[in-house]
């Protein structure tokens, strides 16, 4: 019986393939490839003990659900962000009062009050910012108290 080895299989080859699709880890087809391969070549007067054959397995099993936990996580975090971002809507229209930070000439920084009314709620690199009637846009982690506007 004459075995080839397929040179799509060497570890060169590999890491250029790699890079043109951008693909950095093994995913389930690479692992179920290398496992498949491995019992296709292995020596038949010594073939895999079950226990190899089964961890094997269990670390399939393992790498599957973690992707399916990763999916999940990642939705998960998607749909938080769309909450909190439309939870903050309710402050359109309401007086705020937040902190903000200011060094002066000399280096030292002092907090100041300033108050304002939201006009806006907008998401900007993966953070919810209000947007004042000035136009001046502050982070909510800002804010330090939210009164509905006077009339």
């Amino acid at each position: 019986m004459v075995n080839s080895i397929n040179e799509s299989l060497f570890l060169a080859d590999r890491q250029t393939n790699d890079r043109k699709t951008g693909q950095s880890s093994l995913d389930q087809d690479a692992f179920l490839k290398i496992l498949i391969t491995q019992l296709q070549n292995q020596d038949p007067s010594n073939p895999m003990e079950d226990k190899e054959f089964i961890s094997q397995m269990a670390n399939f099993s393992s790498l599957e659900q973690m992707q399916q936990m990763n999916k999940s996580l990642t939705s998960f975090i998607e749909m938080q962000k769309d909450s909190h971002f439309l939870s903050q809507s309710n402050l359109i229209g309401k007086e705020i009062k937040w902190e903000q930070t200011v060094a002066d000439t000399k280096g030292e920084t002092t907090t100041r009050i300033q108050e304002s009314s939201v006009k806006a709620i907008s998401f900007q690199n993966g953070k919810t910012k209000l947007i004042l009637e000035d136009g001046q846009a502050i982070d909510t982690k800002q804010v330090i108290h939210i009164a509905k506007q006077m009339e």
